[in-house]
């Protein structure tokens, strides 16, 4: 008996030794991951709004730092519209609730250097509900009292909730899209709450869109094809200035009355 009694306190032992084992490695392993998701969250903050050391050789360069507004105007403005702050090191619009027509302390804003042929890259993240827009090649001169009747639009938008994402054709009002001209494929936007990656590539006429890490787009302004996108669209009374893109113009960004924010701004020119 003493035999047996002697085997099962040993047994014991082992078996509460394994579970406290099994229990201390268990820990240890929910402790690396917690000590790797904070790294990574760490890293994120630590790299957000600057350059890859690959970027810098290729020669981008930061239009937003996180920090100032520097560069960033009203469009057919001197200053900064007040509606534009810095939140959480991204530039953020704040909502007026009453879509593009709400914009008292707002408006659309620009980067104030004209670009011709350049790759620019940003992560952009819409409020639930919300519109929003970058332009590129746009105009700023007394016969036009909005940027997006001279400028091509990347649209920005919530296409769970915002109605926009059911109109137009084939799609070409959602995210990522050439407003209205062209659909994104594949649509890949994240959902509202949630940052999406986005590049826009123009030379000499060739325009690409990237959401993503996907191509979602191609077209070529100044082509018979592109006047016929215009034409069936909802700008066919813009036929001539948008048959005309300029082949240099503007960065913008859109207040649609939404909340919208954008960070990690950097642009290469070619």
């Amino acid at each position: 008996m003493k035999k047996i009694s002697d085997l099962l306190k040993i047994m014991t032992v082992a078996l509460l030794a394994g579970i406290v084992f099994t229990s201390c490695n268990t820990e240890t392993k929910k402790e690396a991951v917690v000590a790797g998701e904070q790294e990574k969250v760490k890293t994120e903050a630590v790299t957000m709004n600057t350059l890859s050391a690959e970027e810098a050789e290729q020669g981008f360069v930061l239009l937003f730092d996180g920090k100032t507004t520097d560069g960033w105007r009203g469009y057919s403005k001197e200053t900064l519209p007040s509606g534009w702050i810095i939140e959480d090191d991204a530039l953020k619009c704040n909502s007026s609730g009453r879509g593009e027509a709400g914009a008292k302390d707002g408006g659309d804003i620009i980067y104030d250097k004209i670009y011709k042929n350049f790759h620019l890259k940003l992560d952009w993240k819409i409020s639930s509900g919300g519109n929003s827009g970058i332009f590129y090649l746009g105009q700023e001169t007394p016969d036009f009292d909005c940027i997006w009747k001279t400028a091509p639009e990347m649209q920005v938008l919530d296409n769970a909730e915002h109605p926009d994402a059911m109109l137009g054709k084939d799609g070409n009002r959602q995210a990522g899209s050439l407003y209205d001209l062209i659909p994104a494929v594949p649509q890949n936007a994240k959902p509202a709450g949630e940052w999406n990656s986005v590049e826009i590539i123009c030379f000499k006429g060739t325009v690409i869109h990237f959401m993503n890490g996907e191509q979602v787009l191609e077209y070529h302004l100044w082509t018979p094809e592109w006047n016929e996108l215009v034409a069936g669209s909802k700008f066919p009374g813009l036929n001539e200035t948008w048959a005309d893109v300029a082949a240099e113009g503007f960065i913008g960004l859109q207040d649609h009355g939404d909340d919208v924010w954008f960070r990690n701004i950097r642009i290469k020119e070619k």
